[in-house]
């Protein structure tokens, strides 16, 4: 029974791993770009619906207020790509990678300066609320996680199979030239796709935010993230929820039976058995390219 509990608990966090990796995989579907601020735009969605639905501060309910951090952080995602990402269209990828990682640094300060650094409890419907069965007791936040968690991974999937503009950033991510010349926005698709990474990031930022307290330095539960999808494949939207799920689960499993710092590193252990077995990922839709 105490697996049992472990494992649903695992698949809960593992959830979060996994959204957050979405928005890995969304930016990397719809430009081959890395963007480690992922986490970060997590824990700032989380910190904005907190400031608009908590009593002491803005105190709107819970249901407006994470709709409409929801909306806030699209446009942050948004503004990104049009402000600060499209000045280094055309450069190697790594310049991506440093311009995030910088941006990461500046959410936490934003996050820090306005909320402070002392953990933070987001107010919700469901905190606290326990379902039994027998001896087994599951939190309805984890119940809650799963449920939106699935939901999500398969709208997106279905968006980016069977919708033109979803069509259109897959060919953009292939080769963005060619996508231009016949006649794919590439730079709206572009701008479209960071501003759902910024929505998707803010849904696994509540959803963690009703499993426990909250501060600016959860952002780096992006690395975790990044290891997901990098398990499940950087251009798999069911991969990256499935490398999370890995992830979630092995993490308290390990914890429990494993001894030492061994435990903690099991992630990362995951990760490279992967990438030494299948360098793409378990679920890797990454194509070979004609020069």
């Amino acid at each position: 029974m105490e697996l049992i509990q472990l494992i649903i608990g695992g698949l809960a966090n593992g959830c979060i791993y996994g959204l957050v990796a979405l928005g890995f995989v969304l930016i990397y579907k719809a430009s081959e770009g890395v963007n480690f601020a992922q986490g970060d735009m997590m824990m700032l969605g989380a910190f904005i619906a907190l400031g608009l639905g908590n009593s002491d501060q803005t105190g709107l309910s819970f249901w407006l207020a994470v709709p409409l951090a929801i909306v806030i952080m699209f446009g942050v995602g948004w503004g990104v790509e049009r402000v600060v990402v499209r000045r280094i269209f055309g450069q190697p990828q790594f310049a991506l990678v440093i311009l995030t990682i910088a941006l990461g640094f500046v959410f936490r300060f934003v996050a820090g300066s306005i909320w402070g650094f002392t953990p933070l409890i987001l107010e919700t419907p469901f905190g606290g609320t326990n379902l039994r069965a027998g001896t087994l007791v599951i939190s309805l936040a984890d119940l809650v996680t799963i449920g939106v968690t699935l939901v999500l991974t398969i709208a997106l999937w279905a968006w980016f199979g069977f919708t033109r503009i979803g069509l259109a950033a897959q060919a953009a991510s292939q080769n963005q030239m060619a996508a231009y010349i016949v006649g794919v926005p590439v730079m709206k698709v572009n701008s479209l796709i960071w501003g759902l990474s910024g929505a998707v990031a803010t849904v696994a930022g509540v959803l963690y935010a009703t499993r426990g307290a909250i501060d600016p330095n959860i952002g780096l539960l992006g690395i975790k993230a990044f290891a997901a999808a990098v398990i499940g494949g950087l251009g798999s939207l069911p991969g990256a929820l499935i490398g999370g799920l890995i992830i979630g689960v092995v993490e308290p499993v390990a914890g429990r039976y494993i001894p030492g710092e061994l435990s903690k590193m099991s992630p990362y252990i995951i990760m490279l058995i992967v990438l030494v077995t299948r360098p793409g990922g378990l679920f890797s839709q990454i194509q070979m390219k004609k020069v």
